[in-house]
């Protein structure tokens, strides 16, 4: 008799948390015998997933940044392709987190495990090398940004536009009036300014101090200007308190679901990654906001192949939000930025087009479910 199939899930950071616990989800109605486990979060914990390794101490941004986390990374590695080994897997499934993934879809290939990469990573953009690797080592891909197939495809890859698995996770039901009473704004104070500089350490350390005196500056033409901070499921409190301990105004911090902020929001401090589409989605005016450390810019700059590094620019395929990136990404420019917004309504009322254009172009929905049929088919459920 067959035994249960056994599937190894790898997500490197919050959302690719989230995405896998969705994904898990949707293969379970395949077949809920499916037993699944890897390194992951609690979302996917919650899922069923056993976690092998927890992403919260892995997750990190930019190329030096990587050094202070690399015993961790490399011994998680190390368990994991032992795992491959001494457990039957009849499925390997990546999201995104590429450094780490491409040597585990390397260990898989080379023991015959099938591979499925979930949201590949953004080879377009830079490093356009690195795709010959996941065209040696992995078998099929499943893209979520629309012009990602034809890239992949042209470089000899199996891959299928799914969607974007953005578009799966429920929007807010409550109306805006009953998510300001929940947190405890009880009257109309203009402008709501939401703060989100990413959910890895690395990024809270660089942006949120910057995003905070962005917030002080803007509160000079603004006194009752209300500032929130959503924290991301695997970022804690005590990450973020130091940065907002002496602001000269008050943040709240909120464990409330981000699109339910950025539905609130006249504006948006954001870091450049997945939230900059969730505000798309929400059509939440924002201004992006990008900062590694010097080495890793430096790399970047003659790695990087696009003329955009925030994800809805990359869509819209023009700079439908200001960027700021770098040395630009001071709270002089952020704040000058995010007024200019919040004092021009022609301003916003193109901005807020724009974004719902790029939340059209994100597919319809229903990523996970094609997903798991890709990873279905792979399985030989049908």
């Amino acid at each position: 008799m067959s035994h249960n199939k056994n599937v190894m899930i790898v997500a490197g950071e919050a959302s690719g948390d989230i995405y896998g616990a969705h994904l898990v989800m949707a293969i379970k109605e395949l077949d809920p015998r499916i037993e699944f486990f890897g390194l992951g979060g609690p979302e996917m914990e919650r899922a069923g997933v056993r976690i092998i390794h927890q992403l919260s101490s892995l997750s990190v941004v930019g190329m030096t940044e990587i050094i202070p986390k690399s015993r961790y990374i490399f011994r998680a590695l190390r368990e994991l392709k032992r795992s491959l080994y001494v457990t039957p897997t009849d499925l390997l499934i990546l999201i995104d987190y590429p450094g780490f993934n491409l040597h585990l879809a390397k260990k898989a290939h080379s023991l015959g495990i099938p591979v499925l990469y979930y949201i590949p990573p953004q080879v377009w953009a830079w490093r356009e090398g690195r795709v010959k690797k996941i065209a040696k080592r992995v078998d099929r891909v499943a893209v979520i940004l629309p012009f990602e197939k034809k890239f992949y495809r042209k470089h000899g890859l199996k891959a299928e536009y799914v969607g974007h698995p953005l578009l799966d996770i429920s929007l807010p039901e409550r109306d805006k009036e009953e998510i300001k009473k929940s947190l405890g704004i009880n009257h109309n104070k203009t402008p709501i300014l939401g703060l989100l500089p990413g959910s890895r350490d690395e990024e809270i350390k660089s942006l949120l101090p910057v995003m905070v005196g962005a917030a002080e500056i803007i509160s000079q033409d603004y006194p009752d200007l209300c500032c929130i901070l959503p924290l991301a499921s695997t970022v804690k409190e005590d990450v973020v308190v130091p940065y907002i301990r002496n602001a000269k105004i008050d943040i709240k911090i909120e464990r409330l679901d981000t699109k339910a902020i950025l539905k609130i929001a006249d504006l948006a401090l954001i870091a450049s990654g997945t939230a900059t589409l969730e505000a798309a989605i929400m059509e939440t005016p924002m201004v992006i906001a990008y900062k590694v450390s010097f080495l890793s810019y430096m790399l970047g700059r003659f790695l990087i192949k696009v003329s955009h590094i925030g994800l809805v620019n990359l869509v819209a395929g023009k700079a439908i939000v200001p960027e700021l990136i770098q040395g630009k990404a001071t709270a002089l420019r952020l704040a000058e930025e995010a007024s200019a917004i919040l004092k021009n309504e022609t301003l916003k009322i193109d901005m807020k087009k724009g974004l719902k254009l790029v939340h059209e172009q994100l597919g319809r929905g229903g990523a996970a479910k094609k997903a798991a049929r890709i990873a279905g088919e792979m399985m030989g459920l049908y």
